[in-house]
């Protein structure tokens, strides 16, 4: 392994994490909770630790699929222990393995948490806790190949161990450049957000932080109480409609802005989320009517349960541990097969499933018909069995 090259990169993204600190020091001087002092602590030390390891002279600039695995698993270990600092400092936590917890669940966007009531935290910390889940919804390497330059077969590496899905491609050439793409389209889409649910009665502060557990697709709240607190109808709408936003291949976004409109509403993968969306909304609907004063509350509870679940945010707005059996293992099948390849969202992906589909209705033809050759495609392209 190139371990000069290795140890410059991770002080690079070092000193990325400690930047992407200053939006919550900002905001808790301006609450003047008394956390700010948690975030200086942190960032200082970590900030002259990542510029040191800047320094280390590369004889080799060369890397390797090994290192780019080794950079992407050890980047993710090092911010999770660098960012707990701060939630453990500010006092909000009990130990810093809870810290640790909490941060871990913010960058993978996986949503748990340890706390009772959030609201008790500052609102620098509870900035940074839900800041974490935008950042790690599109995934920090792709930040990372942003903002450093690198030589495109290096940060194809990279990309490779990162992104989620079947397969990890180039909107163009230049990787670099595909990252600004995709990231001016996730800020762009995140700051539409904002601005709506601001539109829609929210108040700044949580308007920030709801629209980062929506674009990351990790959930995380300012109370315990989550979406339902708001008593909000439409932004129960809104939120349901990004979530499923988020969910969608970012490529398609990518298309749309070249105008090929055409290409974008053509692709498999979409077309299939929306269809298991639309079934899954009908199928719950219909099945949770009886319990329901009205029928447009029981097409909002569901798409907004869907949309949720299906794109692993994880917000609530009912509890739908009430509901039927049907509805239960609905949402749970909705849980594993997630949104699509390429988005934010967790789960198997939709893209692989269509694969997996396929497949096996490949192997059951040539079952009947050995001498039949079957190519199993995706979007009208064969799909590598590798």
């Amino acid at each position: 392994m190139n371990k000069r090259k290795i140890i410059s990169i991770i002080g690079k993204i070092i000193l990325i994490e400690v930047l992407l600190m200053v939006p919550a020091l900002l905001v808790s001087i301006l609450y003047g909770d008394g956390d700010t002092w948690a975030f200086l602590c942190t960032m200082i030390p970590a900030g002259i630790g990542g510029f040191i390891c800047t320094r280390v002279k590369q004889a080799d600039k060369r890397m390797s699929s090994r290192d780019g695995y080794f950079i992407v698993a050890a980047a993710w270990i090092i911010i999770s222990l660098i960012g707990a600092l701060p939630l453990y400092l500010g006092g909000g936590f009990p130990s810093y393995w809870n810290a640790l917890f909490e941060i871990v669940s913010g960058f993978t966007t996986t949503g748990a948490s340890v706390l009772a009531e959030p609201a008790f935290l500052g609102h620098g910390i509870l900035f940074w806790r839900s800041f974490t889940h935008w950042i790690g919804g599109m995934g920090v390497l792709v930040f990372v190949l942003m903002v450093i330059p690198m030589e495109n077969d290096n940060s194809m590496h990279l990309v490779r161990a990162e992104v989620p899905g079947p397969t990890a491609g180039k909107l163009v050439p230049r990787m670099r450049t595909t990252s600004m793409i995709l990231y001016g389209i996730y800020t762009a889409l995140t700051v539409i957000l904002i601005l709506i649910l601001c539109i829609c009665g929210m108040n700044v502060f949580d308007s920030f932080c709801i629209a980062f557990g929506t674009a990351g697709t990790g959930g995380f709240a300012t109370s315990s109480a989550g979406i339902a607190g708001y008593h909000s109808p439409v932004i129960e709408v809104v939120l349901s409609v990004f979530m499923l936003i988020f969910g969608v291949n970012f490529n398609a976004y990518h298309l749309i802005l070249l105008k090929k409109f055409k290409d974008a509403f053509n692709m498999e993968e979409i077309k299939v989320y929306l269809a298991i969306v639309f079934v899954a909304v009908t199928a719950i609907t219909i099945n949770t009517m009886q319990s329901i004063s009205s029928l447009g509350e029981s097409i909002r509870n569901a798409l907004f349960q869907v949309s949720s679940i299906m794109t692993t945010t994880g917000f609530a707005t009912v509890d739908f541990e009430l509901w039927p059996e049907f509805s239960k293992h609905t949402l749970v099948l909705l849980m594993i097969i997630g949104a699509c390849a390429g988005s934010t969202g967790g789960g198997m992906k939709v893209s692989r499933v269509i694969i997996l589909v396929k497949s096996f209705v490949a192997e059951i033809r040539q079952i009947i018909n050995p001498k039949e050759i079957v190519t199993v495609r995706l979007n009208d392209k064969p799909v590598d069995k590798g």
